[in-house]
């Protein structure tokens, strides 16, 4: 059982930690298993579509609602383009539910996501905060 378990978690795959820095002993930090997958999906929503030059393609569109207003048709803008960008860039995961709901501020949203992982089955969730609007001084 032990040694399924490494196969699927080798699906996973490892990489640089993000972001980038120097360990201990001098060398980069790398992450592996869920936590790669975690910090896939981080870079993936924290990348804007059109940033990356090589590959303009990649990230997600909502950054194209930073400046937009705390609506609940904006709310489920932001959850679509979420789940097109999951949907295209990690093929590690199935979505099984995007949610985008307001945080302690009107202009803090909460990106709720939960995922099941395709090599084990295991559950994930992550939050990731976005920041919409302007602030206001109070």
């Amino acid at each position: 059982m032990s040694g399924l378990l490494n196969q699927s978690r080798a699906f996973l795959g490892s990489g640089f930690g993000f972001p980038l820095m120097v360990n201990a002993r001098g060398g980069f930090s790398w992450t592996s298993g869920e936590t790669n997958v975690q910090r896939s999906i981080w870079i993936i929503l924290s990348t804007a579509r059109g940033e990356m030059q090589m590959n303009p393609r990649f990230g997600c569109g909502i950054h194209e609602y930073v400046f937009t207003d705390n609506t609940p048709a904006n709310r489920a803008s932001i959850a679509h383009q979420v789940r097109m960008a999951l949907l295209e860039w990690e093929k590690r995961i199935d979505l099984t539910d995007v949610r985008v709901v307001e945080g302690e501020s009107p202009s803090t949203l909460l990106i709720e996501i939960d995922y099941r992982l395709k090599a084990n089955h295991a559950l994930g969730s992550l939050v990731y905060p976005f920041y919409i609007g302007e602030l206001r001084g109070e």
